[in-house]
């Protein structure tokens, strides 16, 4: 990611968006499939049997394959969109990500507060800054982004105060590994969905102040 920018995802098996036709690794998709009574039903884990259906993340593609009733085209049956799915899958998106900083939390790999953050940051471990959308912008920039690291800015203080088991987190850090990894991309897919049109692209940058 860059600031002003989202990553595009290189890693993993790929799969085609049924709304743009273009294949990309799964990791930058949203998995659906059609439950028994020809609901689609969203499979963010990737785990719900049945064949699964593809989308980009990203909101307004997400916004066109309900609107054109390509779903029903890309399984040639007519199936049932719920009421909503756009809402649900931004809800199960943040619960993944913030399930997964709290895994890092409790790790060991994930910690939260201003000089605890500047300390990992120094100390060139963080993998991963994270901080809240409706934090102070002043005291946001005193802190950079790790070097080939990745910025995640668009939680709120509150979203990010629930991984941490507090009620408003401003600052974060998480070091390197294999949980960093995960964050990077759970927060890729999540702000592709939330992003709205006009929206500043909310990502990481490789150097320079956050």
């Amino acid at each position: 990611m860059t600031r002003g920018g989202r990553d595009k995802h290189s890693d993993g098996p790929e799969r085609r968006c049924i709304v743009t036709g273009e294949s990309g690794p799964k990791a930058g998709l949203i998995r659906f499939v059609v439950g028994p009574d020809d609901t689609v039903v969203p499979d963010v884990a990737g785990k719900l049997p049945g064949r699964g259906i593809y989308v980009s993340a990203d909101r307004a593609t997400l916004e066109k394959a309900v609107e054109k009733r390509i779903f029903s085209k890309g399984v040639r049956k007519q199936v049932q969109v719920p009421e909503g799915l756009l809402d649900l899958v931004e809800a199960t998106l943040l619960k993944r990500l913030i399930d997964g900083i709290a895994i890092a939390r409790k790790a060991g790999r994930a910690i939260a507060g201003y000089e605890k953050v500047k300390i990992m940051l120094d100390r060139e471990e963080a993998q991963v800054l994270l901080q809240a959308v409706d934090g102070s912008e002043r005291g946001k920039g005193k802190l950079s982004t790790p070097q080939g690291g990745k910025w995640v800015g668009f939680l709120t203080a509150d979203e990010l105060g629930q991984a941490f088991g507090r009620d408003r987190v401003i600052h974060a850090a998480v070091a390197s590994g294999t949980l960093a990894h995960r964050i990077v991309e759970e927060a890729a897919r999540l702000q592709g969905i939330r992003q709205n049109d006009g929206d500043t692209p909310v990502a990481g940058k490789d150097t320079g102040n956050a």
